[in-house]
Order: C-alpha cells, then structure tokens, then sequence
C-alpha cells in the first residue's frame, strides 16, 4: 500500500502522473489519496496531516509525501523507516512528528532508482514515486542510497506546551476544514484541562469556558472546547467556524488558566 500526501491539488496532472510511474513499476501496487489539499508549500500542514494519519494503515505501508517548496535546491530526498512504516520525500520538516519513532534513514541518491531523465522540479515524479514504488517491490530501504543518521534529518521547530506565569501557554497548530482550531496541548493535559471545569482557555481577548464531549452537545454558535480526534484540546463552534468565529490561525498563542502545575 502507497499513501500519497501532496500540496498538488487535483486541478492538473501532477497526482495522476507520479501513479502512473509508481504502476509503471509497481502494478500490482494499493494507492490510497491521503490528501492533495495541503495548502500550497505548507509544510507545517503536511507534517501535521501526516502525524494525524499515519498509525491507523497497516503495517508495512509506505507514505509517498510531496510538500516541497525546495525542490531542485540543496534538500535532500530522503526515504525513513518508523513502527514498521516508509515515508518518502523531502528531508525538509514534513517527517517532524515521525523523526521520534524513526529508526533508519537513506539519502536517495541512488540513481538506478530514479526516472531515467530527473526534472529539477518534480522529483516527486521523477525521485519519490519510483523510490516508493521500489520500496512496494520489497526493495530494501538501505538499497536506495546512502544512510543517513536520523539525528541529521531536518525537523520543525514543534510548539510545546509551558508554564509561564502560572498560565499554561501553547499554540494553535492547525485549523481544519470545518475552522476547528487544534492546540499543542496533548492528550494528557486534554484530559486534566477538560476534567477541570474551573480551567478556562485564552484567545487574545476571549475567554472559553464552555466544553463538550462532541460537537452536537456543544453550545450554538459560541466556542467551546473538545478532544479532537487527534487527542489534541480543541475548540469549536457547534454547526460553525471556530477560526472564523475567533480569527484563530495556525502559531496563535492560547493559554489555560486556573490548571495546577504538574510536579
């Protein structure tokens, strides 16, 4: 199985050719659109999309992903292995939240696994379709080129959560299709900061007390907050848009106040 997450679009052709080459070598091969929506060069979206997706496919699938403002430029294709998985694509930040889990990494500057002629502006047709595809051969991972220490692979400058003041502070990390504004705070502070009722959350000037365990449940037209189901805190607006609502977006700083410290 092939997953592919692209900033492409489906306007031209450019998904439908890298299935093509992927075919071409591959045809016996599973391709599953993940998503062609990242906005255009957002490779904090992608990284994100990405970390949200990927544990629930099957082991052994492989992840074709294509956000690659820098294609032609001094990044480096690469090919990573993580919980029994490939990715494939720019060392650029788009792997960031699978760096942790990784435990190889290749360099794929092997041409004998490349298109014959390589364009300086789409390798994910002429580098990263065919490397995916060879590695859906059972090609092994170390064949494609030369190893690379995961440690060297470039990662995002990830928001975490921190105490400042007495406020636990963070950031919006993504605001999805629907306008949900999805938070840094991770799973287990979801879950003391919406077992606490007397916690409120910080957005600019507004203050969200409210919270539901799914968006029916929530009040109409006012924000409120729930577990995404990434695990992330996050708020939302009942039939609405949360980032419209608010004018939250993607590095905003939010904060929670009235949470203990943890020791």
């Amino acid at each position: 199985m092939i997953a592919l997450l692209t900033d492409f679009g489906q306007e031209d052709g450019y998904v439908g050719v890298m299935k093509g080459v992927i075919l071409g070598i591959a045809p016996d091969a599973t391709i599953v659109d993940l998503s062609h929506d990242v906005p255009p060069q957002d490779v904090a979206t992608g990284a994100w999309l990405l970390h949200t997706a990927w544990r629930y496919f099957p082991v052994g699938a492989i992840f074709l992903c294509v956000v690659d403002p820098g294609v032609g430029s001094e990044r480096r294709p690469i090919a990573l292995c993580a919980a029994d998985r490939c990715f494939v694509g720019p060392d650029n930040g788009l792997f960031s939240y699978i760096l942790p889990d990784a435990d190889q990494a290749v360099l794929l500057d092997d041409p004998r696994y490349h298109l014959p002629q390589t364009s300086a502006t789409f390798h994910g047709r002429d580098i990263f379709a065919p490397c995916a595809a060879w590695l859906a051969r059972q090609t092994p991972l170390a064949a494609l080129g030369s190893s690379a220490p995961v440690a060297d692979l470039v990662s995002l400058d990830l928001p975490q959560p921190h105490w400042q003041a007495g406020e636990l502070m963070g950031r919006i990390l993504h605001s999805d299709h629907y306008g949900n504004l999805i938070t840094s705070f991770g799973p287990d502070l979801t879950s003391r900061i919406l077992g606490d009722t007397a916690t409120v959350l910080r957005l600019g000037e507004r203050e969200i007390t409210a919270r539901a365990s799914h968006f029916a449940a929530g009040p109409e037209g006012a924000p409120f907050l729930l577990r995404d189901s990434s695990g992330h805190l996050a708020i939302a607006v009942r039939n609405g848009s949360a980032a419209e609502l608010l004018g939250g977006q993607r590095g905003q700083l939010v904060s929670i106040v009235g949470l203990s410290e943890m020791e």
